[in-house]
């Protein structure tokens, strides 16, 4: 009983100072015990990190980032290492615990906590600078997973599209083809980032939502682009059959040109009976290839040979016009040249006046077209005169007149606009 009183306990008595010692050194490891779990779980912590970044990063800062990492983990491991032998080199807890023996436990285990705690701030540190890369890294794994179902969701939507159309009568063996083709992507992807890992899956991801979605769009299109072409082909043909009757009254035409006008006036357009009927004769051809591949459902070269058919028709509708369009200039000319004259003779004068507006003299730029337009003008008048005047002449002249005059018009509004 006594010695329990004399020791407040089983330990033995033995004097203030080294019981004062002993609280101190308990206190030390305590504070390092404390430094050492902060660092442990900074560690931890931090390698939760590097592991994100890695697992998505592989640039030479990514890189860098896990030797820096390496390097300080071999420090911590040395002042963990420390702070275990000081933990281990000292019982606190011995009856028999010298004063002196306490004091040192108490500056090494306080060394100890002072290492782990400045290996603890440069962790802290170095883990701020990891900031940017772990920001990215993060967010490219939040985008992993909804990418990766939205690919899947994308091809479950290309499937259904797909068997609608075939279900309506439509073939599309093209767009099944590419359906099938990303069959082994969307196994890729079910594998997993972990063995393909996360930058090429999100890639993977995004392609394949990216090319289903097109197919999904063409199937979903494809009975409108069926029914298009089927007008089409309704509409090229009327149009083929109108163009065949335009085309047999364009020999009339010629033959009035022939017996009105000079040769110089009708003779470019000889040939466009024959090369409308050619025309006519190969879209004829074509709308049959056209109507083959559209009932074989080849809806590309359906396409394809109609737009030729279209190509073909307005060749045919200009040559055809053109030959009506020029006996109808022809009479109005003969009938009344004066007409063509003053309107160009009107454009000369408007051209002059804005030439000479605000000057005294007009710029040689600008008036040497102009006067040359004027005696080209008078020119072509004169070549009106006599028995059969070639009056097709006399109308090209004047319109590239007028052109040149108008080109001399845009430059002047041009300068003093940038002026």
């Amino acid at each position: 009983m006594s010695t329990a009183f004399a020791g407040g306990g089983t330990r033995k008595w033995f004097g203030g100072r080294a019981e004062s010692q002993r609280a101190e050194a308990q206190a030390a490891k305590d504070a390092a015990a404390a430094a050492f779990y902060e660092l442990d779980t900074a560690q931890r912590d931090l390698r939760i990190s590097i592991e994100t970044i890695t697992a998505v990063d592989d640039s030479p800062a990514a890189r860098r980032a896990v030797t820096d990492f390496q390097q300080l983990g071999t420090r911590i491991d040395e002042v963990s290492g420390q702070y275990i032998t000081a933990v281990d080199d000292y019982d606190l807890d011995r009856d028999d615990l010298e004063a002196s023996v306490a004091s040192r436990a108490r500056a090494d285990l306080t060394q100890a906590k002072d290492q782990l705690t400045r290996t603890k701030h440069d962790l802290d540190k170095f883990a701020r600078g990891l900031g940017p890369l772990l920001g990215k890294a993060e967010t490219q794994l939040a985008r992993l997973a909804p990418s990766v179902e939205r690919a899947r969701q994308s091809l479950l939507a290309a499937t259904n599209a797909l068997d609608a159309v075939r279900q309506a009568g439509l073939k599309a063996d093209d767009l099944a083809g590419r359906l099938a083709s990303l069959g082994p992507e969307l196994t890729r992807l079910n594998q997993g980032a972990g063995q393909h890992g996360v930058p090429e899956t999100l890639e993977r991801a995004e392609r394949v939502a990216r090319d289903a979605e097109s197919v999904r769009a063409e199937a979903e299109r494809l009975p409108e682009r069926a029914a298009e072409i089927d007008r089409r082909l309704v509409s090229l043909r009327t149009r083929a059959q109108a163009l065949t009757t335009r085309a047999g009254q364009v020999e009339p035409v010629l033959s009035e040109l022939r017996r009105r006008f000079a040769a110089a006036c009708w003779q470019d357009l000889q040939g466009v009976p024959e090369l409308a009927a050619e025309n006519v004769r190969q879209a004829e051809t074509k709308l049959a290839e056209a109507r083959t591949a559209r009932d074989e459902q080849r809806w590309p070269d359906a396409t394809a040979r109609l737009s030729t058919v279209r190509a073909l028709l307005n060749a045919t509708d200009e040559s055809v016009s053109a030959a009506a369009d020029r006996l109808h200039r022809l009479n109005a000319v003969a009938k009344d040249p004066q007409q063509e004259i003053d309107r160009t003779r009107f454009a000369i004068r408007d051209a002059q006046r804005l030439a000479m507006a605000g000057r005294s003299t007009p710029d040689p730029r600008h008036a040497r077209p102009l006067d040359d337009s004027v005696a080209r003008l008078d020119r072509a008048v004169e070549g009106l005169e006599g028995r059969h005047p070639d009056y097709w002449h006399f109308l090209t002249e004047t319109e590239a007149v007028r052109q040149t005059v108008g080109r001399v018009v845009t430059q002047i509004r041009e300068e003093r606009g940038g002026a």
